[in-house]
């Protein structure tokens, strides 16, 4: 599957601008993005409840703009879920089916296949006011995949679950797709939903795609700032800084050397503003002084059970690091903070784009 070139606007405010995705058979892409950012509109699009302004969509060799909704042999799992409330699990199921004049006895076999990969062969005689929201889900998916349908399209459908069966639910969800082998588009705000389900993602502001990768680049390889801040929770930490004589970045509070992957390109041509990005999995934090350490204090603590958060407030900034569980120190302990320079970012202040 393709998108090519992309666009979408309402009332002249650009939801999709010249979105280029191409899609492997089989594969599990998700859109992940704030709100706004495009990625329902771009999964209306493919499904064609809605007409892009430009660009065009395949779906195989198919170019899909001008066929009708029932024609793209594609299948949508709402946030709702939009079960008719008046018909049984079975009935919700089968309604394609029928809709497709297929045979009783096709409907039977099909609908009664997909429940039990489902595991809801118990529920089938239920309307949807006797099933629990995860049992809602499942029946939605079974709509949806008793279709057998080239694509699958998913607008969040685990928002609506509470978060105990959000993370089983990701799990089954990730084990079905391989096992039906149907490409998915899968839009999501939660990252955390993206990095766990996505063989890549889609990552989109503003309408504008800002990386297509898999999980763990986009993670460890952002290509700009919006991306790096945007994956890894607690945030990233973004330090303003002005690169000197192409060895040292000064960030006023404090100065340290240029990580030396970044060494050839401050030499060469790299801008004098830039932004420092450091993961708070990646500062080290010592309650002794240590050689080529910086001096701070805490500012805060999160005690989180596995580990700690700590704020950590050099000059006028706070930083935010993770410390082991174990740790102990209360607001004003003084605390030295070392950086993992071979797993720190570069961005060009202006643009925001990274130092490669």
């Amino acid at each position: 599957m393709e998108l090519r070139g992309l666009s979408k606007a309402y009332d002249d405010a650009p939801a999709i601008q010249n979105l280029n995705l191409d899609m492997k058979d089989k594969e599990f892409v998700v859109l992940l993005g704030p709100s706004g950012c495009g990625k329902t509109t771009t999964l209306r699009c493919v499904a064609g409840l809605e007409s892009p302004d430009a660009g065009a969509i395949y779906i195989g060799e198919r170019l899909v703009n001008d066929l009708d909704p029932k024609e793209r042999n594609v299948a949508m799992v709402f946030q709702s879920y939009a079960l008719y409330p008046h018909m049984t699990a079975y009935k919700n199921i089968a309604f394609p089916l029928e809709n497709a004049r297929a045979s009783e006895q096709e409907i039977n076999e099909r609908v009664n296949r997909v429940a039990r990969l489902l595991q809801i062969e118990g529920l089938l005689g239920r309307k949807p006011s006797q099933l629990s929201g995860g049992q809602r889900q499942r029946v939605a998916l079974g709509r949806a995949i008793v279709r057998e349908p080239d694509v699958f399209l998913m607008d969040e459908p685990l928002s609506n679950l509470d978060a105990k069966l959000r993370v089983h639910m990701r799990a089954e969800l990730k084990k079905l797709q391989k096992v039906l082998g149907v490409t998915t588009i899968y839009v999501t705000h939660d990252q955390v939903e993206a990095m766990t389900m996505a063989d890549r993602v889609a990552l989109l502001d503003k309408g504008v795609l800002q990386q297509y990768d898999g999980p763990r680049n986009l993670y460890s390889h952002p290509t700009n700032q919006f991306a790096a801040g945007f994956i890894g929770s607690p945030p990233i930490n973004l330090i303003d800084c002005d690169l000197v004589d192409g060895s040292l970045l000064d960030a006023a509070d404090f100065s340290v050397p240029v990580p030396g992957q970044f060494a050839d390109a401050c030499q060469r041509n790299s801008p004098s503003s830039l932004v420092l990005g450091v993961r708070p999995q990646d500062i080290r934090v010592s309650t002794t002084a240590e050689s080529g350490c910086i001096a701070g204090e805490i500012y805060t603590t999160e005690p989180l059970g596995d580990s700690t958060i700590l704020d950590v407030k050099i000059g006028d900034k706070l930083l935010k690091a993770i410390a082991a569980a174990t740790f102990e120190g209360d607001a004003g302990l003084k605390v030295w903070i070392r950086f993992v320079a071979e797993r720190t970012h570069l961005f060009n202040r202006s643009t925001g784009d990274a130092i490669a």
